[in-house]
């Protein structure tokens, strides 16, 4: 089976470069082109000393690389745009960026539905972070009360963070009814945190932190913690890949790795 043919979105950023530099050197991937805001130069050099098209102009790439798969790791402004015009050239998208509004989420689903490709959007591709949101599911039906605390770099754009408020809105699902409140409900303390179907979410901004969760439920007489923590950003290639090897086989939008791991 030839690669999948890949262009990187945002390969300038931070987790840009770590897809860039590991997927170069995976078989099942051939990395064909790169696009940032910040290109200055029409040519990305690889680990290995061989180039590809680099380029500030998504239009430009599409048409020198021909792309199966666009992988976008940027800011929802940014991404949304590059949405449409790889959606309107049939190429497949796989998307780590969060923010995106309910709005957005649907005009996703009609472009892939429109122009028969496939969109997978995860807001986290950590394979050990999508484990931490299943296990916080399964224990949010036995344990009555539940908050967050996530903790990110200070350069973070947002806050709470998408794989957070992805936790708390799939506990509160899987739940099927709210979470009791903490005693403070009703009162102005602006320190407790923003509620996300019922569950506090904290959200710490330090330099020296990465990504970092963890999920704390309370019982009678009792705590359970579920915590994830992102050592490295290559982390994320794992789960990217995986996301790569399935879209090309699918139409439509998909939301969430763990669709992918059948942890449904």
């Amino acid at each position: 089976m030839s690669p999948i043919k890949v262009i990187i979105h945002g390969a300038a950023g931070k987790v840009g470069q770590v897809l860039v530099s590991n997927l170069s050197r995976t078989p099942e991937v051939k990395l064909v082109g790169a696009v940032d805001i910040k290109a200055k130069t029409d040519k990305l050099v690889l680990d290995d000393g061989s180039t590809i098209p680099f380029s500030a102009n998504l239009e430009s790439i599409i048409a020198a690389s021909q792309p199966e798969v666009m992988v976008d790791f940027t800011l929802a402004q940014a991404a949304m745009p590059a949405i449409r015009v790889a959606s309107e050239h049939k190429v497949n998208l796989v998307i780590g960026t969060t923010g995106f509004s309910s709005e957005n989420m649907a005009e996703m689903e009609q472009l892939a539905n429109a122009n028969r490709t496939g969109i997978i959007l995860a807001s986290n591709f950590a394979l050990g972070a999508v484990l931490m949101m299943y296990f916080a599911k399964l224990a949010s039906k036995y344990l009555d009360y539940a908050e967050i605390i996530e903790l990110h770099h200070n350069q973070k754009a947002d806050a709470p963070s998408g794989t957070a408020l992805s936790t708390a809105r799939g506990m509160a699902a899987y739940r099927g009814k709210p979470f009791l409140q903490a005693a403070d409900e009703g009162k102005n303390f602006p320190s407790r945190g923003e509620k996300t179907g019922g569950v506090t979410i904290h959200s710490v901004r330090l330099p020296g932190l990465m990504a970092h969760q963890e999920v704390l439920f309370g019982g009678l007489g009792q705590t359970l913690s579920i915590r994830h923590d992102t050592i490295s950003r290559e982390c994320y290639v794992p789960g990217v890949l995986l996301a790569i090897q399935a879209v090309v086989k699918q139409i439509g939008l998909v939301q969430g790795l763990d669709n992918l791991l059948n942890l449904k």
